[in-house]
């Protein structure tokens, strides 16, 4: 198989070093031209935010994945359109690119998540209670687009930018699971 990967950093490496032992060919792309799987797939220097960049890298592939959310999934719709199998799938892809579609899904799914409120521009009111998390819609990862407000003198420092805010809750332990399911419905479960 001709598996496309969207980024080219430690994770796509990190997936394509474990599927070694497959007799599939690997494709990577990234902006930047020393990224971490530059030198164990065929890589291609490009910008994955680009969609004629993303639609012309992942024709021919027979499978596109992501190692980064941020990338064009417009592109990856037409990919599908054009029979190409993209995981997870362009929809799954905007749904996590955009913190308010996030909130919005845990909520109509019961899934357990701190209370929020959607703020699209700095007009309006905000009543969730001091201090609270504000995380911008689109952009951030890694600790960038998210702050705490403890204080209404931190409100000079909102963000102007469409965003979640969301009550401030005491945290123990951060864990990171991954699940993954096959097209038979198989899952498994990475810690």
């Amino acid at each position: 198989m001709k598996i496309g990967i969207l980024g080219g950093g430690q994770l796509g490496r990190m997936l394509i070093q474990s599927a070694l032992k497959y007799d599939d060919e690997f494709y990577t792309l990234d902006p930047a031209s020393d990224a971490p799987c530059h030198n164990i797939s065929y890589f291609t220097q490009g910008n994955f935010n680009d969609y004629e960049t993303v639609l012309n890298f992942g024709k021919g592939k027979d499978v596109v994945t992501i190692e980064i959310e941020h990338v064009n999934a417009d592109a990856l719709a037409e990919l599908e359109k054009q029979g190409i199998k993209v995981v997870p799938n362009a929809n799954i892809i905007r749904t996590i690119q955009q913190k308010i579609l996030q909130k919005e899904f845990y909520k109509a799914h019961d899934i357990p998540s701190p209370e929020f409120q959607v703020v699209w521009n700095s007009d309006e009111k905000i009543i969730m209670p001091l201090p609270f998390v504000q995380k911008m819609n689109t952009g951030g990862y890694d600790g960038k687009g998210v702050q705490v407000i403890r204080t209404e003198a931190d409100f000079q420092n909102l963000w102007k930018e469409a965003s979640v805010i969301e009550s401030l809750v005491d945290i123990d332990k951060e864990l990171s699971v991954i699940v993954a399911r096959n097209e038979k419905g198989e899952t498994n479960t990475f810690l």
